[in-house]
């Protein structure tokens, strides 16, 4: 021993000289190890730290041969509280609760240098058990319970690599028991599948193996048996449609059931017909798709109800956009002509405008619904659908050119809307503002007449007794604003007008050319390819 000492015993700081070769250097009290100090055993591992009376507590930091190291606290010489630990061989490190020298507690775990591949969560004796997050290198996560450092009990995996999710019942490392498996499928933007098919029933041994439901995002279903991933029992082909909630709020609860009954008869009745007429309207105006379907905007769908003519009920296309708009949805989304619709999205905007259109002539006849709804396809959809009319789609190329300038007029549509004075109080328009807007812009002339404005605006709407101001007060949705543009500029583009355009165009490009080659900038040389009127114009003045 080398230090002071007081009544024969170490005191302060020293250095200990151990039989085995280990030795210490730190604070000494009354003969013992007490303090700060660093204890280095002869096989080289290392201790930096709190002692009290020989033994490491507290807190403190080991080193090891062979590079790796532990720094937090310590209860007897071992690990335990909060702390750190690296392996100096593998790419492994650990932060969090110790209980005995072994991981015990919350605590994260990362696998490998880049801290890609980890678990986050529960720990007992060194082992996964509990709750906890696994992220694996391939971007996988787990996220559930744990036995034994297996998945077990209720937990969630998603693959991302291979674009699949379970949620459900854990069996050593299997599915097993109840749960749903989620297959995302990549479809192209406008594709009408951005959602999922998915297995909701019994799993066994990780195979669907039990009773249980496979509904494919076109809405296509299969209830009953599955055997080792297969079919094994009765196919139902049903509909899938969200029934809208403000329905169920209409019927007394014990109509409810038969109502949601009947009405999906009355719509699988009519399936191919509406498959077809959403694949037909969804694919308006837009390039091919590499997997033939599209997703249906709510521009398309509102040419859809003009040609269905929903529009000559008492409602407006406005009316029915806060119809069919919920409580969630922002104001200025109300009217977006950019909103998606799903197939099943679509058929319950159809049940539920039948509904309003027709409820009155059916209410007192029992379970009604179902009824207005196929009221709704013999009067409206069967007649007259996939007969586009309007100036927007009735012609392809037409569309075509103006789907280039969409955007743009929904800027200018936006800015001329004015907000509503009746509830949801959404930014709208209405006829008057779009007259004003031509005021605006100057192109109100002997041709495009105001008179000949409201024609125009009439002219695919509901039939309308006259002309006069009262009018002027009916709302605009945003494909009726492009169409009446497109029918403004047929009457106010004459053939003089475009001669004048033309002529402008001339006129611009030769004071441009006259002003670039001014009396300063005679001296530049030019091709002695020039002709002569090119010298002549460049020697003008």
């Amino acid at each position: 021993y080398e230090g002071d000492k007081v009544r024969r015993l170490y005191e302060g700081e020293g250095v200990a000289f151990f039989e085995g070769g280990n030795t210490y250097k730190g604070m000494f009290s009354e003969g013992l190890m007490h303090g700060q100090g660093t204890y280095i055993w002869a096989d080289g591992v290392k201790y930096e730290g709190t002692f009290v009376k020989n033994v490491q507590m507290v807190d403190g930091c080991y080193t090891w041969n062979d590079g790796s190291i532990y720094e937090g606290s310590i209860k007897n010489g071992l690990r335990h509280g909060f702390g750190f630990f690296r392996s100096g061989i593998h790419p492994v490190s650990y932060i969090g609760y110790w209980y005995k020298g072994k991981r015990h507690g919350k605590g994260t775990m990362f696998y490998d240098q880049e801290r890609m591949s980890w678990y986050s969560g529960d720990w007992v004796d060194n082992v996964r058990e509990g709750w906890g997050i696994r992220c694996y290198k391939s971007g996988n996560v787990y996220e559930g319970q744990w036995e034994k450092n297996v998945r077990h009990g209720k937990g969630r995996m998603r693959w991302l690599t291979a674009d699949q999710e379970y949620v459900g019942q854990w069996v050593y490392g299997v599915q097993h028991g109840y749960g749903t498996h989620t297959w995302f499928l990549k479809r192209t933007p406008a594709s009408q599948y951005p959602l999922s098919n998915r297995y909701v029933g019994d799993f066994v041994g990780g195979q669907r193996h039990g009773r249980g439901t496979f509904l494919c995002a076109s809405g296509a279903a299969y209830h009953g048996q599955w055997a080792h991933d297969k079919k094994h029992g009765k196919v139902w082909n049903r509909v899938c449609f969200v029934f809208p909630v403000c329905m169920y709020l209409i019927f007394f609860w014990e109509d409810r059931q038969e109502e949601v009954k009947q009405v999906e008869f009355a719509v699988l009745r009519h399936i191919t017909k509406l498959r077809r007429v959403y694949t037909f309207y969804s694919s308006l105006g837009c390039d091919d798709s590499p997997d033939n379907t599209f997703l249906m905007t709510r521009l398309q769908f509102w040419r859809f109800l003009k040609d269905c003519c929903f529009h000559h009920s008492s409602l407006t296309l406005a009316g029915m956009d806060r119809i069919l708009s919920g409580d969630k949805t922002p104001l200025e989304e109300i009217h977006s002509p950019y909103e998606t619709l799903l197939f099943r999205t679509f058929l319950s905007h159809l049940i539920h405008l039948s509904f309003h259109i027709y409820h009155e002539e059916h209410r007192d006849k029992g379970p009604y619904l179902h009824k207005c709804f196929t009221a709704m396809m013999s009067r409206n959809v069967i007649p007259t659908a996939c007969h586009v009319q309007g100036f927007l789609f009735s012609e392809q190329h037409r569309a075509v050119f103006a789907m280039r300038y969409l955007d743009k007029c929904w800027e200018i549509h936006t800015a001329f809307c004015r907000q509503n004075t009746r509830p949801p109080f959404e930014p709208t328009m209405k006829m008057r503002h779009f007259l004003w807007m031509l005021h605006d812009f100057r192109l109100l002339n002997k041709q495009l007449t105001a008179s000949g404005v409201v024609e125009i605006l009439l002219a695919d709407g509901p039939s309308l007794h006259d002309s006069s101001s009262s009018n002027l007060e009916q709302e605009l949705v945003f494909l009726e604003f492009v169409e009446a543009l497109l029918h403004c500029a047929l009457v106010y583009v004459t053939s003089g007008v475009i001669q004048e355009q033309v002529d402008g165009d001339h006129q611009k490009r030769g004071n441009f050319r006259t002003e670039a080659f001014s009396e300063g900038t005679t001296d530049v040389p030019f091709s002695t390819q020039c002709s002569l009127s090119q010298v002549t114009l460049m020697q003008t003045d």
